[in-house]
């Protein structure tokens, strides 16, 4: 069988999950099947944690923005987020932070794809 689903990653660089949700300034698109990683494309967002509090217009657009993906990956994310994401069907992953993006995302696919809403 062969899964396929897109995956946003927040990084700040390109080349490692490095970013905390609140604070990315942008999301890598990436298509994931069992043997593949596809960079789609990078989407800018407004990060939206402000430091003690947060910017719900910011929150609202960055839902917008993944509301594609099936999963998000991210070094940090907080329970309110998370569970806004949740239910969206889209789920955060920060169990490969500081990890690298591609091998990372084939990990996931092979071991917990099955679990990954929409597939």
């Amino acid at each position: 069988m062969r899964c396929v689903t897109r995956i946003a990653v927040a990084s700040k660089e390109g080349l490692a999950i490095s970013e905390h949700f609140g604070h990315a300034k942008q999301f890598f698109i990436y298509e994931v099947t069992n043997q593949v990683c596809q960079l789609l494309e990078k989407r800018e967002v407004s990060h939206y944690c402000l430091g003690g509090h947060s910017d719900k217009s910011a929150l609202s657009g960055i839902l917008e923005s993944i509301k594609d993906c099936n999963a998000v990956f991210v070094a940090k994310i907080g329970d309110s987020p998370s569970e806004k994401l949740a239910q969206r069907g889209i789920t955060a992953v920060s169990q490969y932070a500081w990890e690298e993006i591609e091998p990372s995302l084939l990990d996931y696919i092979t071991n917990d794809g099955d679990r990954i809403s929409g597939i």
